[in-house]
């Protein structure tokens, strides 16, 4: 009787997944093996793995990418490699503590595409940039920021890595707090230095945290858009194209609701893919740390 009260309380949420997920996401199945373009689903052909074809001959879808998948990664890896350092800092007992916990969060507030539109400014290629300004008064020439292609994923990855790191090390502090201190005090009687602590301590203590702050860094990342877009528009070129911003300008954008909806089939076996890894190895990190 229990699990039947359950299923009740669940058939609600179950009903929204699936009429806004679930069909959507099948329905986008069926588009992306036809000729489907946005008007009348009844005139469009049956076209079979074409479009899918289609993906890896078009060089800006693959540019687009190529470049979440890299910002993915990027944003992942600096962003837990700043972010738990800077967490176990936070949680020491210093002067002004509160407020420079409340300092690094304070980055992650703003939305990311309001952050494009100010980092835009900044770091504009002219020479009135506030970059370039400063650099100027040393007699550096304007830096092309966001007209380099190099130097826009630069700045790209550079500001999402700025906006979030904030934010996860306040997860990870979260999780530092609820270690016990006896094991510290132990630790400290036992002549364990500072580092041998945080790697036998803290570290294991910490695997959880950083399965959790991962997944959320890898399925932010792979459908990024706001940022770049805001402060890029994906360019110059196709340097900082997204998949996300691909999906929008070639099916909605371009009227080709069947190669948009095939790249959106692709991008989600990618996203089960990489998020599939992610939690395989956590948990064998968390076995072995164990």
């Amino acid at each position: 009787m229990e699990n039947l009260t359950s299923v009740r309380f669940l058939l609600p949420l179950l009903a929204v997944y699936i009429i806004i997920v679930l069909i959507p996401f099948l329905q986008s199945i069926v588009f992306s093996l036809t000729d489907y373009d946005g008007y009348d689903f009844a005139n469009a052909k049956f076209v079979g793995i074409a479009n899918y074809q289609a993906i890896f001959q078009d060089q800006t879808l693959l540019a687009g990418l190529g470049f979440t998948l890299l910002y993915t990664v990027a944003t992942t890896v600096l962003i837990t490699a700043i972010a738990l350092p800077l967490a176990v800092t936070l949680n020491r007992k210093f002067f002004g503590r509160n407020f420079a916990r409340s300092l690094f969060f304070f980055f992650s507030v703003p939305s990311m595409a309001v952050l494009g539109l100010v980092w835009q400014y900044i770091f504009s290629p002219l020479g009135t940039g506030a970059v370039n300004t400063f650099l100027g008064k040393f007699g550096v020439s304007p830096v092309p920021w966001l007209s380099d292609p190099t130097l826009a994923k630069f700045c790209v990855i550079f500001i999402a890595v700025w906006a979030q790191v904030g934010w996860h090390a306040t997860l990870y502090l979260a999780y530092l707090q609820a270690i016990p201190a006896d094991l510290y005090e132990q630790a400290s009687v036992d002549g364990a230095t500072r580092g041998q602590q945080f790697v036998h301590i803290t570290l294991p203590q910490m695997v959880p945290a950083m399965g959790v702050s991962i997944f959320m860094l890898l399925t932010g990342g792979l459908k990024v858009y706001d940022l770049p877009f805001t402060l890029t528009t994906g360019g110059p070129g196709n340097a900082t194209y997204t998949v996300t911003q691909s999906i929008i300008v070639t099916g909605i954008g371009s009227g080709r609701y069947g190669i948009g909806s095939a790249l959106g089939v692709m991008f989600f076996l990618c996203c089960v893919i990489l998020v599939a890894l992610q939690q395989i190895v956590t948990s064998l990190i968390e076995k072995r740390l164990s």
